[in-house]
């Protein structure tokens, strides 16, 4: 569980963390080989449906501490997850807390992992620019993967192990049992099997679709998000909503999922220093440019003159 005093724990730690590290010569802070805050090495496995946004992270995180060293190993959730639990890498960013049972394994091993929710993503529904087809609502959603309601169109995602089928999953309360759903390898492979078919229905993180790298921006161009409505919306039952920050954050937008960071490591390491980079305001600046919802709005401060 996430619990707010851990939030400020680390949030001072970190400051006086950093702070410490300016001060200090790297050969002090890395003494005996070992990683600190902000140098070292440190393996961080990774979800990954959220490549994109955690490259953004890590791009600007090296660039301020030159002397650390993440490596991220991307996989399905599933893996990640077998590999973390075995202790294999004790760092795992995932789009889900850990279960009872899973969080047990760990503390049988006194490896209690600190959580930390740094965004929050959206699952969109995508289809190729010539369809007609632009808006669904949460029950049709559902029916339709569990093989209840019967359509032409071939819906792809990105593969078996993966986050987006456990999500659905768990979103329908079923196993998938349309008969034309089809797994393919990526998210990449998802936008591009869409653009090039009209009778496709897709499913991706939001991260992909928004600043996507030039291998595949010509295939997002080809496609489009689908409005969703939930009629369970006290609010809005009648209306569609497509994914934004401002959907995702007024819970307009039905189809969201948190984004973890999962350290097991006991320590005060280049783990945490990240988790706490991507807590802070320039991590979190750096969700909110990439589309998705900080876990924690950046304030901004503006000063008026007459």
């Amino acid at each position: 569980m996430i619990k707010s005093f851990k939030y400020t724990f680390l949030g001072l730690a970190v400051t006086l963390a950093f702070a410490t590290c300016r001060q200090q010569p790297t050969t002090t802070l890395r003494a005996k080989g070992d990683d600190t805050f902000i140098t070292g090495k440190a393996q961080f496995l990774a979800d990954e449906s959220f490549k994109p946004i955690l490259e953004q992270e890590a791009y600007v995180f090296k660039a301020l501490y030159p002397d650390a060293k993440p490596e991220f190993i991307y996989k399905s959730e599933n893996d990640v997850l077998r590999l973390f639990l075995n202790d294999s890498i004790r760092v795992a960013i995932m789009s889900r807390e850990l279960k009872p049972n899973e969080w047990q394994i760990l503390k049988n091993r006194n490896l209690e992992p600190q959580v930390n929710r740094f965004a929050i993503d959206a699952v969109v529904l995508i289809v190729n620019q010539q369809s007609a087809d632009t808006l669904i609502t949460v029950n049709q959603i559902k029916q339709m993967l569990n093989g209840k309601i019967k359509t032409d169109k071939n819906i792809v995602f990105d593969n078996p192990n993966s986050s987006l089928v456990r999500y659905l999953k768990d979103f329908s309360g079923n196993e998938l049992k349309q008969s034309n759903v089809y797994a393919l390898k990526s998210n990449k492979d998802v936008i591009t099997y869409v653009s090039e078919h009209p009778n496709s229905i897709g499913i991706v993180g939001f991260s992909w679709l928004d600043d996507p790298d030039k291998d595949y921006a010509d295939a997002v161009s080809k496609v489009k998000i689908v409005g969703v409505r939930d009629e369970n919306n006290d609010k809005a039952p009648t209306e569609y909503f497509k994914p934004s920050q401002e959907t995702l954050a007024l819970k307009q937008y039905p189809l969201s999922r948190g984004l973890y960071i999962l350290d097991s490591s006991g320590k005060m390491g280049l783990a945490a220093g990240f988790a706490a980079f991507m807590k802070s305001d320039k991590g979190q600046r750096i969700i909110l440019k990439s589309g998705l919802l900080p876990d924690s709005i950046p304030q901004r401060e503006m000063i008026l003159k007459k």
